[in-house]
């Protein structure tokens, strides 16, 4: 057991190295694209991408969670999967380039003909990898997950850049999402060395089946509720609009996005591990929970209050009518930090059903908020959006929660620590920022305004808040086996 302590600090260090290379590497080649590129041109993928994004889900019907969550698995299961994989992985490109011309007149946008065609191509070329990928995820090889994921970021981001400076436009952004897809999964290749076996009938799928059903059909309504407004705004406000709201967005979820994957992967594939030992569950998870939440919350605070500057210094002048959906949106980011982690908990239980009747009570309400705020554009829908998934965060915790080792108790005491240091920590950048703010550029002001915020909030958390012993704790945990008792791992 406390080996499997030290892969998941060791791997759970080596994802957030990693995702710190990607966090860095998208706001890069964002901050590039967005002053090569017009609102339009990411609005025309953004379209496609609202409708072929749901199809994703579908490319490993969720059987790489279920070879992850299950104990054993076999060769032969193994071998299944992929063949499993590879099928819906054809089949789903075939149904995108045959619904290519409803997507482009429903758009009323020839071009978007050929731009969902083309990048059909990348369903295939990730089910080809997503198994090895689930392999490694399993085997709790996450530097090495951690490396091709970044290769393949850096390849896809190069061609993007490369084909923006050529003049490619919008088919840049379609060249850079084929590129990564394609690096991936051959470096997943690679790196397993693993060659599937021929399908074979009778080996023990249907349990692998059905749970990963389940998580496919959340993952769907999931995906409804969160892109529904893109297709919205995309059909009656246009490609400018949606131009606008998806780079804010982006934005927004960066963060998220790179967090939640890195501590994802990691905890998750532990917590499976242990999921019949209810007392070490719930330390390995509250650890992680509040590790993210120690991350997540400082960059909300700073979204939400300098967003003109985050705006100006990301993606330049020219997007500010960007910058009050960004502001609108950023609460959303402490939103899933704190909603998103209680997946991993259901997840490596067994309890997706659980998870799917809690998407399916928040979807229409995600929907009817989109619909409230569409007549006011992109900022009614992004206030709206962030509006009502705050309202549903309290009751979506303890629905979570209930009836498993971790206590909705355990959850508020998780995110009051952090977030009450947050907001002191935003009060003292802000008070600086009112003082000298208004005599530097909005470069070195953002510079001035983080270092600040992040300071502030590092050091009222580790020294006022208490949480000193938890990070000295995992520190120690890196140097060797000997040096922390996994008691020490339950301050949170």
């Amino acid at each position: 057991m406390r080996d499997l302590k030290e892969k998941t600090i060791r791997g759970g260090l080596a994802r957030l190295m990693a995702q710190g290379a990607d966090f860095t590497l998208r706001f890069g080649s964002l901050m590039v694209l967005a002053r090569l590129l017009e609102a339009r041109d990411f609005g025309l993928v953004g379209m496609v991408t609202a409708f072929t994004g749901v199809l994703i889900l579908f490319r490993d019907f969720g059987l790489s969670a279920a070879a992850i969550q299950r104990a054993t698995v076999s060769e032969e299961q193994l071998s299944n999967l992929f063949w499993i994989n590879a099928f819906v992985g054809t089949m789903l490109g075939l149904l995108i380039v045959a619904g290519a011309p409803a997507i482009a007149a429903f758009y009323h946008q020839p071009r978007l003909r050929a731009v969902t065609a083309v990048l059909a191509m990348g369903f295939l070329f990730n089910a080809l990898g997503v198994q090895h990928g689930a392999m490694l995820q399993r085997q709790m090889r996450f530097t090495a997950l951690a490396m091709i994921n970044t290769v393949s970021l850096i390849a896809g981001t190069a061609v993007g850049i490369g084909g923006a400076l050529a003049g490619y436009r919008y088919w840049a952004l379609v060249a850079m999402t084929l590129t990564s897809a394609l690096v991936a999964t051959s470096g997943f290749w690679m790196v397993t060395a693993w060659v599937p076996g021929r399908p074979r009938l009778r080996s023990g799928m249907r349990s692998m089946m059905h749970f990963g059903g389940t998580v496919t059909l959340n993952g769907i309504v999931v995906y409804i509720a969160q892109n529904s407004e893109k297709v919205l705004l995309g059909r009656f406000w246009g490609a400018d609009a949606i131009g606008l709201y998806g780079r804010a967005f982006q934005l927004v979820n960066i963060p998220t996005a790179n967090l939640n994957s890195a501590a994802g992967e990691v905890v998750f594939a532990a917590l499976s591990r242990l999921q019949h030992d209810t007392g070490r569950l719930r330390r390995f998870f509250l650890t992680g929970y509040s590790l993210v939440l120690a991350m997540t919350i400082p960059l909300t605070l700073l979204c939400a209050l300098f967003s003109g500057d985050v705006i100006e210094v990301f993606l330049g002048a020219r997007w500010s009518a960007a910058a009050p959906i960004f502001r609108f949106l950023a609460p959303t980011i402490l939103v899933f930090a704190i909603a998103n982690p209680l997946s991993w908990l259901l997840y490596s239980l067994g309890m997706v059903k659980r998870s799917l009747k809690m998407s399916l009570a928040v979807a229409p309400v995600m929907i009817v908020s989109y619909i409230i705020g569409l007549p006011y554009g992109p900022k009614g829908v992004a206030f709206a959006y962030s509006t009502a998934m705050m309202l549903w965060l309290l009751p979506l915790m303890a629905w979570a929660v209930r009836g498993t080792a971790v206590l909705f108790r355990d959850i508020l005491l998780a995110v009051c620590k952090p977030l009450v240091v947050g907001i002191l920590a935003a009060g003292i950048a802000l008070a600086v920022r009112t003082s000298w703010g208004h005599l530097l550029s909005p470069l070195p002001r953002l510079a001035l305004e983080s270092a600040v915020l992040l300071g502030s909030f590092a050091v009222l958390l580790l020294f006022v808040a208490g949480q000193k012993s938890l990070y000295l704790d995992l520190l120690r945990a890196l140097k060797g086996p000997a040096s922390v008792e996994e008691s020490s791992l339950v301050s949170v």
